[in-house]
């Protein structure tokens, strides 16, 4: 299948081109990552829209990703990333999740029903941090509710420099506020819990109903999945969206960065404690906890600050171990595979 696309409107940038070396140049071609399936990824060069095998050679692909292909369309080498997104697998597996790759800015998703949850919109902006995203915060559904303002604060008073927009996803004039992001060869991902918008969000964006979209159900607001792989796609104007399936569990990991961002003013804070070790809890002296009594920090916050701390700590430990054991398994091997063609 041919494309008519340029390597810009493609999310090009000098920081790919800067990897590349002038016989890569001449040898081998860019491609991006708009699709992955089972066992195959969809690229998008400026000629072709290809579909390569995955195979074990390959390293582990994000929808995003950048990658160089030879004159026969197989795969070369993986570029460094700008940002990545990353979690903990759903349920009790060790490993890293990929969730996208070379994302320029992260619409964070929450509709203005019961979904609405500051606990859930503080673990997203966490991981838009760590990845080095800038977050932008879409409160959804705005005309099914009657203040709308109350809760634009409220996310607000999370960062004052927050970028915050009450939004009807079925109404593209309600969208202009976004504009400033919607810019040609710009690489936009929307996250968020199933049946807050999203999918919606990126059909009124492209002008057309790509994404499918299912309703929420009315007893308690929890919504359906729709969207079952990440996939990016292209606005009339150049902008690539992402959309991405809804996720109920986001494990943090490895998100030091990100937590003392999302959270910087309890670090900031901290740094006044008497006792450079103080665990917000009872010790004396503790400036955390003067400002929850002072009405200057909420409980809440602190409180899920801490259960997420303690959270990426565990499985980062977790990861670390698999780690290990891992290249503990590797070595193993190949002190077997060498005993073997000794004894040959």
């Amino acid at each position: 299948m041919t494309s008519h696309y340029s390597l810009h409107q493609l999310g090009w940038k000098p920081f790919f081109q800067h990897q590349l070396s002038l016989e890569e140049l001449d040898d081998y071609t860019p491609a991006r990552v708009f699709g992955i399936e089972r066992s195959f990824i969809q690229i998008f060069t400026p000629d072709a829209i290809e579909w390569l095998a995955i195979t074990q050679s390959m390293p582990a692909l994000a929808v995003g990703d950048w990658i160089l292909i030879d004159h026969q369309a197989q795969f070369v080498r993986l570029l460094d990333r700008a940002s990545l997104f990353v979690r903990k697998a759903a349920g009790t597996r060790a490993y890293q999740q990929l969730i996208s790759a070379n994302i320029d800015t992260v619409f964070i998703v929450s509709s203005l029903n019961n979904d609405f949850n500051l606990n859930r919109i503080e673990r997203y902006l966490v991981l838009a941090h760590e990845a080095g995203v800038e977050p932008v915060v879409l409160l959804t559904k705005a005309d099914l509710c009657d203040d709308s303002s109350q809760f634009v604060d409220k996310v607000q008073s999370l960062d004052p420099m927050l970028a915050v927009f009450a939004v009807n996803a079925h109404k593209i004039e309600s969208l202009q506020p976004l504009a400033l992001w919607l810019t040609s060869g710009s690489t936009l991902a929307f996250l968020g819990s199933s049946g807050v918008g999203k999918s919606t969000l990126v059909n009124s964006l492209l002008g057309e109903a790509v994404q499918e979209t299912k309703g929420i159900r009315e007893d308690d607001s929890k919504g359906k999945h729709t969207t079952t792989a990440r996939s990016l796609h292209m606005t009339a104007s150049g902008v690539l969206l992402l959309d991405t399936p809804g996720m109920r569990e986001l494990q943090l990991v490895e998100c030091e960065a990100g937590l003392e961002q999302t959270f910087a003013d309890i670090y900031e804070l901290s740094k006044q404690c008497r006792f450079s070790n103080c665990r917000h809890q009872t010790e004396p002296g503790c400036a955390v906890l003067a400002a929850i009594d002072s009405g200057q920090l909420d409980a809440r916050r602190l409180s899920h600050f801490q259960k997420l701390e303690k959270e990426q700590a565990l499985n980062a430990a977790t990861l670390a171990e698999k780690r290990a054991q891992d290249k503990r398994f590797g070595k193993l091997v190949k002190s077997v595979k060498k005993t073997k063609q000794r004894s040959h």
